[in-house]
């Protein structure tokens, strides 16, 4: 028998773009291993502007199951502020944030409600490393040792977003008021209690990656930019590394003086590739916050939606 409260115990939030090979199979899977330790729950799936059926998948899982309910946004917002959207509009006492495309497993589920019940109030999956190349992997990790070293707090490696949230949680990072969540880094902020689960992150069931390299990439430098508001001390750190190239480059010059080649253009060429390189490098990150201060002071919403379904009139 279906179970449908004002406040679920648990909710779940799955963000989709173009799943319409996912999304009736994720929603499956989803209820099979809450039903292993709640039947009251509720599921929010939130379309971003997805060009195939997915709507209209899952607006048919919506009058089959009233536990299912559905917005839909009337273009993609990206990927930060329509999750996060999604969180916010959720009810259960814990929250649950799943990818559709089963890079996140469903039968972590019920762990991750056992230890939200045993009192952990935020607990997030941590994938364990692919192989990936080795450009890829060295990025990941300057990502990563930027944010530790000038971040206001540490951030999670690893760590996709799948995980449970409690209520509280979510109606902390909410009050923020934030034009481009970071949710992942704002649970961090909150200061409540955080568990991490390691898990395998397998390969897509279906569909392609949403995720390219610039993609990846706006992550990481929206992620640090949140991240790292102490950041704008950091020329001050690049003008020492500056100071020592030149020293470096002057030597270089005299070793090519020395063997009687003209090393004027060399070091002329190294010394403004290297102050254009961190002229834009930071013009870039100051760029990205100013559009936060800009896009916070106009109010800006995280989404306009185009429907809900399954919602009372009153959400």
């Amino acid at each position: 028998m279906l179970k449908i409260t004002d406040t679920p115990e648990i909710s779940v939030v799955i963000p989709c773009l173009n799943e319409e090979e996912n999304a009736e199979a994720i929603a499956t899977a989803v209820i099979v291993n809450l039903e292993t330790v709640t039947d009251d729950f509720e599921i929010i799936f939130i379309d971003n502007g997805s060009s195939d059926r997915t709507a209209e998948i899952v607006r048919g899982l919506c009058r089959r199951d009233a536990r299912i309910r559905l917005i839909v946004n009337t273009r993609n917002f990206g990927q930060y502020r329509s999750p996060a959207h999604a969180l916010y509009q959720a009810r259960g006492k814990g929250i649950i944030g799943i990818a559709a495309d089963f890079q996140d497993p469903p039968e972590l589920i019920p762990e991750l409600v056992r230890r939200w019940r045993n009192g952990v109030d935020i607990v997030l999956g941590v994938s364990e490393t692919k192989g990936t190349s080795l450009l890829y992997a060295s990025l990941r990790k300057l990502s990563y040792d930027m944010q530790r070293k000038f971040g206001d707090y540490p951030i999670i490696p690893n760590a996709t977003g799948f995980g449970i949230y409690d209520n509280k949680a979510i109606r902390a990072i909410a009050d923020l008021n934030e034009p481009e969540p970071f949710v992942r880094g704002m649970l961090v902020e909150t200061g409540y209690a955080i568990e991490t689960i390691p898990f395998k992150r397998p390969e897509r069931a279906a569909g392609k990656s949403k995720n390219g390299i610039f993609t990846l990439l706006d992550f990481a430098l929206t992620g640090l930019a949140y991240s790292s508001k102490g950041l704008l001390r950091a020329p001050l750190y690049f003008s020492f590394i500056a100071m020592a190239a030149v020293v470096v480059t002057v030597l270089g010059a005299a070793w090519s003086i020395f063997f009687g080649q003209n090393a004027r253009m060399w070091m002329f060429a190294s010394l403004l590739e290297l102050q254009f390189g961190l002229l834009f490098l930071f013009l870039g990150i100051l760029g990205v916050q100013v559009r936060l201060i800009s896009d916070r002071t106009r109010g800006t919403p995280l989404v306009i939606e185009r429907e809900r379904v399954n919602f009372a009139p009153e959400d």
